[in-house]
């Protein structure tokens, strides 16, 4: 038996006007745990697709060798037959089912008159359950759990069908460290039971960690393949943009200003759960020409901090007021919000910030119809609303031949470009940025974080939430910490450290005022 399970040889993939794949190679030993990275838009996912069916044979050339065969799957269900299984970023699950459900949909255990068998069904998702770790009841909603339990049930779905080959698109893209390590610790036992795992994720540090190879892809070719033991960061930044990164975050001359936005004394209860307060009392400010990120931990409160300022978007406010340039305003409505030129990249693009359904350039022009409208007739005009779209489209490096394609087609850096492009055209001076980098590589990172510098140049003031340390730390002037929905202290860069930040983030409650 050969020691490769999978070769995909020479494949190349092409869409109307766009080469996605062109003469990629790609060789998986038996048992191992395989990554792919690259920069979003560089055909990671669009060759797992290849090789899982949902791009048919026939609409691809190349070959693929799987177990010494070749093999030529005409649907998702082809290549999960022979083993394969893909658990695709953006989780297949439906949350109104329960978590067994959900294991064995269209994979049913059916009794003898050819019914569903519950309680065969519900006890072999407990089985599957416990090997990923999942403790839940097995009736329990999909809805009721966290994501990072979702891609467990996701794991035990795959166990369920006899996986062989396993791959993982960003399964940790949405997670927080606990879950993120769990996860990993996971495919370590799959592997251990042979299993093969091909995993795909921008978090290289994590790579280097887990995997035994690590393939780097680049504009839709293979650049190379390289063990573990030869992996570092820099050399994996070089593969995948083409060129070094000397420094992660790009230097930016600091002219901070006047105080731009305030907020005093913040108070907001659970939309839904009467008398659940979300955020407790909080205030902070920014200046123009400022970079302020708030840190803090899953379930801090961080969103529902930053979409409760934007026109009450989310929860019931209870108290606090917000200043603009010193002068109280109201903002209850997100066209409040605009009017008095604040905007907010929310963390779930593809929920809060895009609309699927269209194209980029009814996106981009979304939050800014009014300055697109004709004066006489109040029809929106399209031939300054396709420029606008170019524009951004140019400024921003958008990569897609066209404005008028699907923005459900964009990579989810692309995607990214655009939502911030929406908000850009609003002409903002505050901007709050939830999580503006998740999901996206190192290079449209960079250029995130470029484009950062050169708002704040403008004079814009800007908040920032991430939930990876490194990254506030690298483009903020200041430090916000959140904790169970308080504020629990405020660090100037300059003596920021992981350890001191992570110290104030963890604060309890009680301590946190």
């Amino acid at each position: 038996m050969s020691d490769n399970i999978l070769e995909m040889r020479s494949i190349v993939k092409r869409f109307p006007g766009v080469i996605a794949l062109e003469d990629v190679t790609l060789t998986v030993k038996r048992g191992e745990i395989h990554a792919i990275c690259g920069e979003n838009g560089a055909g990671k996912s669009t060759l797992m697709k290849v090789l899982s069916g949902v791009h048919p044979y026939g609409t691809y050339t190349g070959q693929i060798i799987y177990e010494g065969e070749e093999a030529r799957f005409h649907s998702i269900n082809d290549s999960e037959r022979q083993g394969i299984v893909i658990i695709h970023q953006e989780l297949a699950l439906s949350p109104y089912l329960s978590i067994a459900e959900n294991i064995f949909i269209g994979n049913e255990r059916y009794n003898k008159a050819h019914l569903i068998d519950w309680n065969k069904t519900n006890a072999d998702a407990e089985a599957l359950m416990r090997e990923v770790g999942l403790s839940e009841n097995p009736t329990t909603p999909v809805s009721a759990i966290g994501v990072g339990k979702q891609q467990l049930v996701e794991i035990a779905k795959a166990l369920s069908k006899e996986v062989k080959l396993l791959i993982l698109d960003e399964p940790t893209a949405a997670l927080n460290d606990q879950d993120s390590e769990h996860l990993l610790n996971l495919l370590r036992a799959l592997k251990a039971q042979g299993i093969t795992c091909i995993m795909i994720s921008h978090k290289l540090g994590e790579l280097i960690e887990i995997a035994d190879t690590i393939t780097v892809i680049r504009d839709g070719h293979t650049i190379e393949s390289i063990d573990r033991s030869e992996a570092t960061q820099d050399r994996l930044i070089r593969d995948m943009v083409g060129r070094d990164i000397s420094s992660r975050y790009p230097p930016r001359e600091h002219h901070i200003g006047e105080e731009v936005f305030r907020v005093e004394d913040w108070t907001v209860y659970h939309p839904t759960q009467a008398g659940r307060l979300m955020i407790d009392n909080v205030s902070f400010n920014v200046h123009a020409g400022e970079v302020v990120g708030i840190a803090g931990l899953m379930g801090a409160g961080r969103t529902e901090l930053a979409m409760s300022l934007f026109g009450k978007s989310y929860g019931i406010v209870s108290g606090g007021r917000i200043f603009i340039h010193g002068e109280p305003v109201a903002l209850n409505s997100v066209s409040d919000a605009i009017d008095h030129r604040v905007a907010y990249v929310s963390e779930d693009r593809k929920r809060y910030g895009l609309n699927l359904l269209t194209d980029i350039k009814t996106n981009i022009s979304a939050a800014g119809l009014r300055k697109l409208m004709s004066t006489f007739l109040g029809w929106v005009n399209g031939n300054e609303e396709l420029k606008v779209a170019e524009d951004y489209r140019a400024a921003l490096n958008i990569k897609t031949p066209s404005v008028l394609a699907p923005v459900s087609k964009l990579s989810g850096g692309n995607q990214q470009k655009v939502v911030v492009g929406k908000w850009l055209y609003t002409d903002p001076e505050i901007l709050i940025l939830d999580e503006p980098t998740r999901g996206i590589d190192v290079g449209a990172k960079y250029e995130i974080y470029t484009l950062i510098n050169e708002m704040v140049a403008q004079g814009k003031a800007i908040i920032v939430i991430s939930s990876e340390l490194p990254e506030i730390m690298g483009v903020s002037d200041r430090i916000y910490t959140l904790s169970f929905g308080a504020m629990t202290g405020e660090v100037p860069i300059a003596e920021a450290t992981q350890e001191n930040l992570m110290e104030l983030m963890t604060r309890e409650k009680e301590t946190a005022k």
